[in-house]
């Protein structure tokens, strides 16, 4: 099976992806210079932390071999979380997702993504 990846992207930056063939990243992503992954088992945890609330979310989902040398595998800034997170230092092509799925919110106020996600 494939190494997969994922990003968080909200609803309006996602559409903005779609009409031009590729996602150049939130403005976090563009103040720190590449695109913020999680391995499936970072996603929780980084939705929880960085995207808590937010109602129109994606969860994109990327073949990481697709991505090339852009893709390097890097600690969170500062060290603040354990273990090395995907950066990617380039758009991300719409060639390279593989999934595109809307996270709504559940009761309990977290994101609800698909059972394959621990």
């Amino acid at each position: 099976m494939e190494a997969m990846i994922y990003t968080l992207v909200r609803g309006a930056d996602w559409r903005e992806a779609r009409r031009l063939g590729a996602y150049h990243g939130s403005a976090d992503d563009r103040r720190d210079g590449f695109l913020h992954f999680s391995t499936a088992a970072q996603l929780r945890a980084t939705a929880a932390k960085h995207r808590r609330g937010e109602a129109d979310l994606w969860m994109i989902e990327a073949e990481a071999a697709a991505l090339g040398e852009a893709l390097r595998w890097e600690p969170a800034a500062g060290g603040s979380r354990p273990g090395l997170f995907p950066h990617l230092y380039a758009p991300l092509p719409l060639s390279a997702v593989r999934r595109a799925l809307h996270a709504p919110l559940g009761e309990d106020g977290r994101h609800v993504f698909p059972p394959d996600i621990p």
